[in-house]
């Protein structure tokens, strides 16, 4: 989860990355960071997955991440948890990656009037990113355009 201020308000992001392909998966906004985001966004993300799936999930270890409603909702799916070690942001790293890039490539340059406004260049900025955004890491293609290219291999 990454915040946001704006003004005197603050938005947060819950995004869900697939490590594969790096694209977001799912993600929610909202002006708590609440275990209501983070668990909304891990429904998302469990929603795309396809019978018999199990994935890992990673995260770092806030307190939402602990919380037994988040494993609950993993434990239903099948899906087996991961946690960063405390205080080593490197085992986060790609997801901070991505915050930093979110940041600067968006929010950095553009003056917020408002959080509404955040949140709409957000869900834009997540829509590029998967789709149009190019990745060394992932020979020079989007997120959506590797996974498609991987798959028809």
């Amino acid at each position: 989860m990454t915040e946001f201020r704006v003004g005197d308000r603050k938005l947060y992001l819950s995004p869900v990355m697939d490590l594969f392909d790096r694209q977001i998966i799912s993600y929610s906004v909202g002006n708590s960071p609440n275990l209501e985001l983070t668990n909304s966004s891990l429904r998302g993300a469990l929603a795309c997955l396809e019978p018999g799936q199990q994935p890992l999930v990673h995260s770092d270890q806030g307190v939402q991440y602990q919380h037994a409603s988040w494993r609950i909702l993993l434990n239903d799916a099948g899906a087996a948890q991961s946690m960063s070690r405390k205080g080593n942001c490197y085992d986060n790293a790609v997801m901070e990656n991505f915050f930093g890039h979110l940041k600067e490539e968006l929010f950095h340059h553009v003056r917020f009037l408002s959080t509404e406004a955040l949140a709409t260049a957000l869900k834009e900025y997540i829509r590029w990113y998967n789709n149009e955004r190019i990745s060394t890491k992932l020979k020079g293609l989007s997120p959506v355009q590797y996974r498609a290219q991987t798959l028809a291999a």
